[in-house]
């Protein structure tokens, strides 16, 4: 197939004005074709992104002619991460190229009529993936039939030593008290987890893990900075047996094998529209398991992340973040499932199964 058109677009999702996501959020981006059929995708970067993805991408993209098959995508994949090295081995760049590869995935799948977990050599065995809630709101998940939650605990910010030891002492009493009423609430096979959004010192990583041992947590996530590799290492001993978790910061299987050489996850997570799309993101699955190592793939509850599990890839595990969401209960893609029980079947139609709404661009 050649490449007739190449177009991202910045949704016009519910922004905050303090948050990184109102400039860097999610960008749709759109591959059209002279076989008359176009594919969809999904990165991360934003206005950023749109920029990269509108010029240098479409640049290399337009009229070229591209395989519709894993060595097709792939080969395109390593041109034009050859191409942004100088100015994007990591963050925008990628997230922008992680939108081109879903697209070519998506594009794959239509024009053979295939769900895009085919084409990844799976059979469909995981068609219905256990998820698990991401949100504060324990009661919600558990009427939802969710068996596995997660939530997010952060120091409050300071400006003193003093106030931040106790700042660091609420958060672990926080921290406590949520993880005793989940056990309560969702019982003892449930899977609990703790997001620090890169908040926490390793002394108060050491703390979280003693006082929430009784309640079994499975992993402690994003507990330092990704650059902080060493001190990441150190801890995993010192925490156990809560695993430590990270990765939806970090890009491509190049920078995971820096993660790897330095030991410093027991479990990772790479974002598949941020991380380089399924063509990064099943390269840095197949590095973990030559490690021994399990991924959970960040916001895998997407339709972009659930295909790969389908397909094998992964822990048979995928977050869906629950909240009010600020859309007025429309969403930008058509037909992605929804929770049923604490499950989430895979759209089985060509390519990802999912349609954009055009209300958003």
């Amino acid at each position: 197939m050649r490449i007739t058109e190449v177009h991202a677009v910045y949704p016009k999702n519910h922004h905050v004005g303090s948050s990184w996501r109102t400039h860097f959020w999610q960008i749709a981006v759109r591959i059209d074709t002279d076989t008359g059929v176009c594919g969809w995708g999904y990165g991360g970067g934003g206005e950023g992104a749109v920029r990269v993805v509108n010029g240098h991408f479409r640049d290399l993209l337009l009229g070229r002619e591209v395989e519709a098959d894993q060595e097709g995508i792939a080969r395109t994949w390593d041109e034009l991460y050859k191409a942004c090295v100088p100015y994007g081995r990591r963050g925008i760049a990628i997230m922008a190229l992680s939108g081109i590869d879903l697209a070519l995935w998506d594009l794959a799948g239509r024009l053979a009529g295939k769900p895009v977990f085919e084409l990844l050599g799976g059979g469909g065995e995981r068609n219905r993936i256990r998820a698990y809630a991401t949100g504060s709101q324990l009661s919600r998940s558990r009427d939802s039939g969710f068996t596995a939650v997660k939530t997010s605990i952060q120091p409050r910010a300071t400006t003193t030593p003093s106030e931040a030891a106790d700042a660091e002492k609420e958060a672990v009493s926080v921290a406590v008290e949520w993880a005793t009423q989940a056990r309560q609430m969702l019982g003892p096979q449930a899977l609990l987890m703790v997001d620090a959004y890169m908040s926490w010192t390793p002394a108060l990583a050491v703390s979280m893990a003693q006082a929430l041992r009784e309640s079994d947590v499975y992993w402690l996530e994003d507990v330092l900075l990704p650059d902080e590799l060493e001190d990441l290492a150190a801890l995993r001993t010192r925490i156990r047996p809560s695993l430590l978790a990270g990765g939806e910061h970090e890009f491509t299987h190049y920078g995971f094998a820096e993660v790897a050489r330095a030991g410093a996850l027991d479990l990772w997570q790479p974002d598949v529209t941020w991380c380089g799309g399924l063509t990064a993101a099943r390269r840095i699955v197949d590095l973990a398991q030559r490690l021994g190592l399990a991924v959970v793939f960040h916001r895998g509850g997407e339709v972009w992340g659930l295909h790969l599990i389908a397909s094998g890839a992964g822990e048979d595990l995928a977050e869906l973040v629950i909240g009010s969401g600020g859309t007025g209960g429309q969403t930008l893609w058509r037909g992605e499932p929804q929770a049923d029980n604490g499950y989430l079947t895979v759209p089985d139609g060509p390519g990802f199964g999912v349609e954009i709404n055009t209300d958003f661009l």
